[in-house]
């Protein structure tokens, strides 16, 4: 003869409300799926679908022994709670620290006064500029902007631009000029779209502009 003896977690029900019994499983499943469940009281069919459907093992009053040692299943409950409600905090602050954003100030831009300017800027006509130009037209061919602050110009540039300011946002055609501190920017970066040319650690840095603005054209 061959035995085998095995630690079995037990859990005793007593069977008061079908739909208490259902609601409390469903919320407890993972702890006692695991576990032999012994059943005091009547059984419906629609309780033993519902058990075997779960696949929890059961048995239906049954009188098992009862160790001195048998941990009480209502502190397993309390600490099975505890660990959830530690991991819940756990997830709770993580979350905080991806939510909460870090602010970061901008790097200080210098406004001087701001031109806003809606007209066409035609071939043979130069501006001479004075702090910021916000341009809500094109360059034509032959015409020319020289200016010693930022420069925005919303529609196509084919003439010649002259910028010494902390950035410029333009969208240049293969006939356009476009010189930023002294140096001429290659034009194949400026077409299609809008682009920021701005100055960094002694370098010039040419960005595109997000598509959608309604900069762009």
């Amino acid at each position: 003869m061959q035995t085998k003896q095995s630690s079995v977690k037990v859990c005793e029900v007593t069977i008061t409300d079908e739909n208490e019994f259902i609601a409390f499983f469903d919320t407890n499943y993972n702890l006692f799926k695991d576990y032999l469940v012994v059943i005091n009281g009547d059984m419906s069919e629609e309780i033993k679908e519902y058990m075997n459907t779960k696949g929890l093992s059961f048995l239906q009053n049954v009188t098992l022994p009862k160790g001195k040692s048998r941990k009480p299943i209502e502190q397993e409950l309390e600490n099975e709670k505890a660990k959830y409600l530690e991991a819940k905090k756990q997830f709770e602050d993580e979350l905080s620290k991806l939510s909460t954003p870090k602010v970061v100030a901008p790097e200080p831009v210098e406004q001087r006064d701001l031109k806003v300017l809606d007209s066409l800027i035609r071939s043979g006509q130069e501006l001479n500029i004075e702090g910021d130009l916000l341009l809500l037209n094109r360059v034509n061919s032959g015409a020319k902007i020289v200016i010693d602050g930022n420069l925005i110009i919303t529609q196509i540039v084919d003439g010649a631009i002259r910028c010494n300011g902390n950035f410029m946002m333009l969208k240049a055609s293969p006939k356009a000029n476009i010189v930023f501190h002294n140096v001429e920017v290659d034009n194949s970066y400026l077409q299609n779209r809008l682009n920021r040319v701005e100055l960094k650690n002694n370098e010039i840095v040419v960005t595109p502009v997000l598509k959608g603005t309604n900069w762009e054209v």
